[in-house]
Parts: C-alpha cells; sequence; structure tokens
C-alpha cells in the first residue's frame, strides 16, 4: 500500500530528530520522493524548523515554485496550525497523517483550518497510527 511506504519513510525521518519531538514528513508527487524532512526546532534553535516546514522548504527551492499543486504530505503526527497554514498555503493537494493531536491538531483534532480556507484538500488521518504513536510514546517516557 502506497500510504503505508511513505509513512514508514516518514517515521525513519522521525526516529533522526535527535532532542526534538520526533516527527518526519515526506512529500511526494508522481510516486517521486521530492523532500524528507524531521523535526529539528531544538538543534536550530528555530521555532519554525517543524518537519512539514522543512519539507516544503525543500520542494519549493527544487521546484523554484511555492505552489505545491500534485504534491502529496506525508507526516507521522497531525500538523499544528503553523505546519497545517503553511500546508493549505503551499496547495499541497493531500495529507496523510500518523497520529491524531489532541493538543495542537490543526485538521481534525483541536480544530479544522480547511474551514478558514478556500481549499480542496484531502486530508487524511490514522494512516500507520499504531507505530506513529509509539515512537511518540517512546521519546516522552524518555524525557519524563
Amino acid at each position: 500500500m502506497k500510504m503505508n511506504k511513505y509513512m514508514q519513510i516518514a517515521l525513519e525521518e522521525a526516529l533522526k530528530s535527535g532532542e526534538d519531538i520526533p516527527v518526519g514528513a515526506v512529500i511526494v508527487r508522481d510516486d517521486q520522493i521530492l523532500a524528507r524532512a524531521h523535526n529539528t526546532r531544538e538543534k536550530d534553535n528555530d521555532i519554525t524548523s517543524h518537519a512539514e516546514i522543512i519539507a516544503i522548504r525543500e520542494v519549493e527551492k527544487l521546484l523554484n515554485n511555492w505552489r505545491l499543486d500534485g504534491c502529496e504530505l506525508y507526516v507521522t503526527l497531525e500538523p499544528c496550525p503553523m505546519c497545517g497554514w503553511a500546508i493549505l498555503q503551499s496547495r499541497i493537494s493531500k495529507v496523510y497523517f500518523g497520529s491524531y493531536d489532541t493538543n495542537y491538531g490543526a485538521f481534525y483534532s483541536k480544530f479544522d483550518l480547511r474551514k478558514l480556507s478556500n481549499t480542496k484538500i484531502q486530508v487524511y488521518g490514522g494512516i500507520m497510527e499504531n507505530e506513529c504513536d509509539t515512537v511518540l510514546k517512546n521519546f516522552f517516557s524518555k524525557i519524563r
């Protein structure tokens, strides 16, 4: 299943997050990976260094265009409001996420940014949810 293939890659990215909350993201178009990223907020001392934002920036450079029509984002955690709005503005076509974020989730869990925008984006949650949840739970059990 294509979704699981790319989510597995996003999970591998999440494990590279070091001291950061382990979130990984992959952007795909036409079954080709254009970018992969993980959280580097602590490492970069940059609040915007979320996996989704980093991946979007990489694809913008690659395509020399901020419009990411036809791209799909796979991310291990439901995007926060900052990332969610960047995703909507970038015109990514589909988002697949693993874990639901009951504190900050911007597409289902806390609220839905799509209601504030004229968008046709498709969002699917719970992709490999157990695996994504486990990575997060392991991280938080180590730091608490």
